[in-house]
């Protein structure tokens, strides 16, 4: 019977403590993200600030603010050309820096070019540049759309979806899917990279320059597709892949295509949208929380002094 008890007691001791020992094992000095300059969020194509209350990146500035950040989530036209987002972006970053100083700017998808376009026409606003999962070097699905029979129905139902994201969201912007498709396209892609070749890999799966012009650059994306069987947008998403062939893809960009400065990581089991966080916070169990890599770089950016 006194093994018993004392069995009992040891299941019981462990039950109880089992959660505070994780709590202190994960847990994080409230200062943790506390970077020296704001991070300035830039959404990607088909993206918004926030709608109905549902931001675009999911549960991510909000868990960057209870870990020490100053988080400014922008709004660019969902659909335009990196240049005409770049510039909608501009005002929106002269802004914040002229309380901060300068800013961190993290883009996702097509948001990572727009990002480089505020680093090559005003690098003195820039401290540092993070692509998330940015089709630097164009996106396959682009090349198939982009003056194909596909591209007017695609631009007709692209526009309209685009009208109304913004019409949802207040972003007051007119939107160009044409002009979107062909700045993501293999061409538009390499246009843009001779304007602003700043932290472009030399080789076809390398890492670009670290830093330029006082600027630090970072990349990650992932390679998954299928994530989530809950996850209504896996099979859109698992659609789109196609156009890879055998190419490692998280459905629109391809695994070197978001290589850009020091690439962090560019395998993570998640897939376009998964990286930040959507939807509404579905993704791999078997991965790490998208809001941890965040949150992680977030970390990095302040050990750098940035």
């Amino acid at each position: 019977m006194k093994l018993w008890i004392k069995i009992i007691t040891l299941v019981m001791t462990i039950a109880w403590s089992a959660p505070s020992a994780a709590w202190w094992w994960n847990s994080k000095p409230a200062d943790y993200a506390d970077t020296r300059y704001p991070v300035v969020l830039v959404h990607g194509m088909f993206g918004f600030d926030s709608i109905a209350g549902v931001d675009y990146w999911y549960g991510i500035a909000e868990d960057l603010r209870k870990n020490g950040a100053d988080v400014y989530t922008t709004q660019v036209p969902a659909l335009d050309s990196t240049i005409a987002r770049g510039e909608a972006l501009l005002p929106q970053v002269e802004a914040i820096a002229a309380v901060h100083g300068k800013v961190n700017l993290i883009g996702h998808s097509h948001g990572g070019p727009t990002a480089r376009y505020i680093a090559t026409v005003r690098p003195d606003l820039v401290a540092s540049v993070t692509s998330v999962g940015s089709p630097h070097t164009g996106s396959p699905v682009a090349d198939l759309i982009y003056n194909s029979p596909a591209e007017g129905l695609a631009v007709t139902l692209g526009n309209a979806l685009g009208t109304l994201i913004d019409a949802l969201s207040g972003g007051g912007y007119n939107q160009d899917v044409r002009s979107s498709l062909q700045s993501l396209t293999t061409q538009g892609s390499a246009e843009f990279n001779n304007f602003a070749p700043a932290g472009m890999p030399a080789s076809a799966c390398g890492e670009g320059a670290y830093s330029a012009n006082g600027i630090r650059f970072y990349s990650w994306g992932g390679t998954g597709v299928l994530t989530n069987a809950l996850d209504l947008s896996d099979a859109l998403l698992g659609t789109t892949r196609l156009a890879f062939g055998f190419g490692k893809n998280d459905g629109l960009v391809g695994r070197c295509s978001n290589h850009f400065g020091q690439v962090i990581r560019d395998n993570y089991f998640m897939n376009h949208l998964d990286e930040v966080n959507q939807l509404l916070g579905l993704h791999s169990l078997f991965e790490t929380d998208p809001k941890a890599v965040f949150k992680q770089h977030a970390n990095r950016l302040k050990n750098a002094g940035l």
